[in-house]
């Protein structure tokens, strides 16, 4: 088992990760957060630089004080600092801010130009709910297969190709799962898209913390088309993500989304249309979530997407060290430390005769571990990594349309960020050798209509740490 711990502790550049929270039996513990493919504490310098920024913010864009300027060349240097993170070329591409990665994708979705002759979205059974519901409203949408471990069927990608030749317009793909951590070869599916006269969309939502991302030139024939990110993953969680993608797509089209800033001029029976990227940001930007997301690029870049990487890699091969200790653990995709540095630290477990509900539950309460367990907004992955059938899923189905949601089936999720540690994983695997062995302390009843478990004789009193 290896000891070393990952080669830099990163933990003093983050909001609080020291952090102490209530446990059963009275105690306090540091909280520990093992929930990273979520949502990401911010950076100190991401909360610094925006407590600045609000001695200065205003409304951006035709203001004429000195603060609303200011804040419109904020707001605009953050787009340019989210087109040179992802290698973007700001001639060809535009970066499109929103909510988050989901409203990314469905805006894509609602602008992209399929045609009546290219009306084929290709994507595959291992995406986020994000990468796949938005698809299912405009337009004919085909699933490419899995391998048993949950990895992309690179063979039915190229059989699904091939069978819809000439009709596929969009491959939507994610970067890397946030179920399994498996990374996909984006730029090898990009080449197979494009000389199949399809163009490429990636959802980088889990990757974009963790890896390097190069869209390229477009006349490279591995570009990618359109990225989506989220900066609440990215330590940056004020609320912002963003859509890079191709300009000549977004010059053309009526918005999904109209009101002030997305026009040149509108008289009573007449529009003209502003160009990209105002064209597709309706209403008051977040100019604050911009910056938050700008100065976590920034930061992120300062250290180095590299060290990140290697930061993950050494973290992911010592949890799946120690994970193998635990009894009657089963660890799902790709168990082998040897082959850390090729996935994201993300890590799908369950515990024979526990179920994840109880699992969470216990770790949250009794060990102020805080995991995720359940689909992840990835049904069909999860029901796949399971090996359910058919009537097996039909069942599962039926019990939650009805309302139960006490069998229901799920993992244990636990995702890693820059500021966690080793020993923040033994923590962990001490929990676990407990959880497994029966040895917790509270008495647990499990809600049929959530699946959740609820302690019993104890509940935190929030207002204690936080009350608006």
């Amino acid at each position: 088992m290896s000891t070393h711990p990952p080669h830099k502790n990163y933990c003093s550049q983050f909001v609080g990760v020291d952090t102490e929270v209530p446990v059963l039996g009275g105690g306090k513990r540091p909280y520990i957060n093992f929930d990273n493919a979520a949502s990401t504490p911010p950076l100190k310098a991401v909360q610094d630089t925006l407590n600045d920024f609000m001695n200065y913010y205003s409304s951006v864009h035709r203001g004429t004080g000195f603060k609303s300027q200011l804040s419109t060349h904020a707001y605009e240097q953050a787009r340019l600092a989210v087109l040179n993170f992802l290698g973007a070329d700001s001639e060809a591409h535009t970066c499109i801010f929103g909510k988050n990665t989901t409203e990314a994708i469905n805006k894509l979705a609602r602008r992209f130009p399929f045609t009546p002759e290219r009306n084929v979205l290709i994507t595959s059974a291992m995406e986020h709910h994000s990468d796949d519901l938005p698809w299912r409203a405009v337009t004919e949408v085909v699933h490419v297969g899995l391998l048993p471990d949950g990895r992309l069927d690179v063979a039915d990608f190229d059989a699904q190709l091939e069978k819809y030749a000439g009709r596929v317009a969009l491959v939507s793909i994610s970067g890397g799962s946030n179920v399994t951590g498996f990374i996909n070869p984006i730029h090898k599916l990009a080449e197979k898209a494009h000389a199949a006269g399809a163009q490429i969309a990636v959802d980088c939502a889990q990757l974009a913390p963790h890896r390097a991302i190069d869209m390229r030139p477009l006349d490279d024939p591995g570009h990618l088309d359109y990225v989506a990110i989220s900066a609440h993953k990215m330590y940056a969680p004020y609320g912002t993500g963003a859509l890079v993608g191709r300009k000549d797509t977004f010059s053309r089209g009526i918005p999904d989304m109209v009101g002030g800033g997305v026009i040149e001029i509108v008289t009573l029976d007449s529009i003209a249309w502003a160009g990209p990227p105002d064209r597709d940001e309706a209403g008051s930007p977040n100019v604050g979530g911009a910056v938050a997301l700008a100065t976590a690029i920034n930061k992120l870049t300062e250290i180095g997407m590299d060290a990140v990487a290697a930061h993950e890699a050494e973290l992911t091969t010592y949890a799946l060290q120690r994970l193998t200790e635990v009894p009657d653990i089963h660890i799902y995709g790709n168990p082998d430390p040897e082959q850390a540095a090729e996935r994201l630290g993300v890590l799908p477990f369950s515990l024979k005769g526990v179920d994840h509900f109880l699992v969470s539950a216990i770790l949250g309460n009794e060990f102020g571990i805080g995991v995720r367990n359940g689909c992840f907004c990835a049904h069909p992955l999860i029901l796949h990594l399971l090996d359910l059938d058919e009537g097996q899923a039909g069942q599962v189905r039926d019990d939650i349309l009805s309302g139960d949601r006490s069998h229901m089936p799920g993992l244990i999720r636990v995702s890693f960020g820059l500021y966690n540690t080793t020993a923040e994983v033994d923590a962990l695997i001490d929990a676990l050798k407990k959880i497994a062995a029966g040895d917790y302390q509270g008495s647990y009843l499990q809600d049929p209509a959530s699946g959740e478990y609820h302690l019993q004789g104890w509940q935190p009193n929030f207002k204690e740490y936080f009350a608006l």
